[in-house]
């Protein structure tokens, strides 16, 4: 595997299952600011801070201060023929509620607001519990919600739709930015710094220390695979489930050797996400109605919009975030289903396995951005309500195209990227495989191996 940064021990080896390509191997003892990757897919599987929870503690303060300012203050005023209305992080919500879309409100307010404040609150509350001599209960149930969390909260896009709204507001409206846009700014940022500045795995080593997991932990860690073995996918923890009646003893999450009928969930999804992708892109998402006269317009109407009005970088990221995106997503991940299928072991089989794993995780990160049309219409809505001087209203369109985002991020998160291994028959440890797998380099655990001896 590849480890990379000075020399002076921190921590010790550990097992470790890759949950890229479902290879055990061991994590050798590691120096602060390192970074160690799957020998081989190249999925990071740890990366060391000189002080793992320190920088974030401090970061993660100060973004519940920013927050509270972004919550608090003013986030756009507009004003037109004499009228002037302010807007603030939960205004969006409200307007979309008032035009009868509450699940799209819900959607906006969970991920803009709810899901940030758990998550600060949350890894806070186990931050500073940790360092207290007797630290308040229920640390490792509240971290893993925190970092559950954090995959909804989507602070940064919405920075991204403030953008947006604001430049296609250049030319209805008069703008002024209020104090939260620039706190949303720095807090992208500070939220960006803390994510860097934290070592999870430290975290819940911390959690272990202090006495706090969720059943008791074996005196010794396993260095080997044993069969019945599975990795965590929460806290990373390589345990037997079937000794802790299915659960983490560390973190108390459900464990599975591969996620439970990943395959069907995932088809399943993406179905109907390409079904919604219909709608979403043939219903109006915004009705703008200048001085009598407008019509609805549909998020391809709005590209064209932008790009008659020589808005051409605005028109390509949204055409990018909007259409591209959802359509990637949707393709992308019936292209793993299909490599599910593939039993090619042949040497070009491995590379073409390590590009799906890295499209795995680059579908699994990037849907998230597709939200940004969605924040950008809801601050729209909320800003330009001027009577019959100028008015923007949400469409039903937005609804269907919020649920094709939700919709292809729980498909990702259903999908098992270690099945395409499985089915190229790269794991030793998987019983049912039609052949062999090859033999792996050092520190690659297969059934029976120990530490160093493939």
């Amino acid at each position: 595997m590849a480890v990379s940064g000075p020399t002076e021990l921190v921590t010790g080896p550990q097992l470790r299952e890759c949950h890229g390509c479902g290879l055990f191997q061991v994590v050798p003892a590691m120096a602060a600011n390192m970074r160690c990757d799957c020998e081989r897919c190249g999925t990071p599987l740890r990366a060391t801070r000189a002080d793992p929870t320190g920088h974030c503690l401090a970061l993660t303060f100060a973004s519940l201060v920013l927050f509270a300012v972004l919550w608090l203050t003013m986030l756009m005023k507009v004003s037109t023929a004499g009228i002037v209305h302010e807007t603030g992080l939960l205004s969006g919500p409200a307007e979309l509620v008032r035009h009868g879309l509450w699940p799209l409100a819900i959607a906006v307010a969970f991920t803009t607001a709810l899901a940030p404040l758990g998550k600060f609150a949350g890894t806070l509350y186990v931050l500073v519990g940790l360092r207290m001599r007797t630290p308040p209960p229920n640390l490792h149930r509240i971290f893993l919600l925190s970092r559950k969390l954090g995959t909804w909260s989507m602070l940064e896009v919405l920075l991204l739709g403030v953008f947006v709204a604001y430049t296609k507001l250049g030319d209805l409206v008069t703008i002024e930015l209020g104090p939260a846009v620039y706190a949303l700014g720095i807090l992208t940022i500070v939220v960006v710094w803390a994510e860097l500045a934290l070592d999870p795995q430290a975290v819940w080593e911390g959690i272990e220390r202090r006495g706090q997991t969720h059943a008791p932990m074996p005196a010794v860690a396993p260095m080997e695979y044993r069969p019945g073995a599975a990795g965590c996918e929460n806290c990373g923890l390589v345990c037997m489930p079937a000794e802790h009646d299915g659960k983490c003893p560390r973190c108390g999450s459900i464990v599975h050797e591969r996620k439970p009928d990943a395959i069907g969930r995932t088809i399943a999804l993406v179905i109907a996400g390409a079904v919604l992708y219909i709608p979403a892109n043939v219903y109006p998402v915004l009705t703008v109605i200048q001085l009598g006269s407008g019509s609805p317009s549909t998020i391809m109407g709005g590209v064209e919009e932008l790009v008659s009005s020589k808005m051409y970088p605005l028109a390509l990221l949204v055409f990018f975030a909007s259409v591209l995106v959802p359509l990637f997503k949707l393709l992308g991940l019936a292209a793993m289903i299909s490599a599910t299928k593939l039993t090619s072991s042949a040497e070009a089989a491995g590379v073409l396995l390590r590009q799906r794993t890295r499209l795995y995780f680059i579908v699994a990160w990037i849907g998230r951005w597709s939200m940004v049309d969605i924040f950008m219409e809801s601050l729209l809505g909320a800003l330009v309500q001027f009577g019959s001087a100028v008015t923007i209203d949400p469409g039903a369109g937005a609804m269907a195209f919020c649920a094709v985002v939700i919709v292809t991020i729980f498909a990702a998160e259903a999908f098992d990227p270690r099945l395409m291994w499985d089915a190229a028959a790269r794991n030793a440890h998987r019983p049912a495989l039609p052949r062999a797998a090859e033999r792996v380099p050092a520190l690659g655990l297969s059934s029976g191996q120990r530490p160093g001896s493939a």
